[in-house]
């Protein structure tokens, strides 16, 4: 996705699509595993800023309450990086808190089956890398804002753009506005590095404040189980 072609949106309702595009891009990049260089942007504080003034441009809710010095601390060396393989990457019966949101359902197969409908309803493939499965958080997220930039273009054009909102809305109350929570619940539990909480603190609220946004353009989200295909929300 061109980042130049959001820079030309002038119309709100385009411009708000594009800074929610951007926002998800930004968080799915700070979910990526801690190597030096991120580190070093972590204590330098230009990650803690950007992601600031990229959350603050979509709106002042989306940054309520927000833990701004605790998205700077990356500990020593390599604690982050230590950090997040003990929380996300290992265990005896796998990681205490894990990235995948088919694991917080009970249906992981069936969960997998539907985001990847999702993802191929738009035209989307999923890449070979084993790491990136189709309910990883960092999939789901680039998704919503893959999602957003396709908003965001329509609106630019003069169409229509409530299919890819209520794709939107959809995706968000099936998957990551459903398991967020709970994996937030179990860093809490964790005691981990500020960093991460913080990071995952951020994620919930600006999904739980753009499903009510999206909510409000185009109606509630469909009743259904997980599992069950996208179709009636998202045609």
């Amino acid at each position: 996705m061109d980042a130049e072609v959001l820079e030309t949106i002038d119309s709100p309702e385009g411009k708000l699509a594009a800074a929610r595009s951007r926002a998800y891009g930004a968080m799915a990049q700070a979910f990526e595993y801690p190597d030096d260089e991120f580190c070093g942007e972590i204590r330098a504080g230009t990650l803690s800023q950007a992601l600031e003034e990229i959350l603050s441009a979509v709106g002042p809710d989306r940054v309520e309450g927000a833990d701004w010095s605790a998205l700077s601390q990356a500990g020593e060396d390599d604690e982050l990086a230590v950090e997040f393989t003990r929380l996300f990457d290992i265990g005896a019966s796998g990681p205490p808190c894990p990235l995948y949101g088919g694991l917080y359902g009970g249906a992981r197969m069936k969960t997998m089956e539907e985001t990847i409908r999702f993802y191929n309803y738009f035209g989307l493939t999923m890449a070979e890398d084993p790491r990136e499965l189709p309910d990883h958080l960092t999939t789901e997220l680039e998704f919503l804002h893959f999602l957003a930039f396709r908003e965001a273009e329509a609106l630019q054009r003069g169409e229509g753009a409530d299919s890819y909102r209520r794709a939107q809305r959809d995706f968000i109350a099936r998957h990551p506005g459903r398991w967020i929570p709970k994996l937030r619940q179990k860093l809490e539990q964790q005691k981990p590095m500020p960093f991460f909480l913080e990071l995952v603190r951020r994620i919930e609220c600006l999904l739980e404040r753009d499903l009510a946004h999206l909510v409000s353009l185009v109606g509630a989200a469909p009743i259904g189980r997980p599992g069950n295909p996208p179709a009636a929300g998202m045609m």
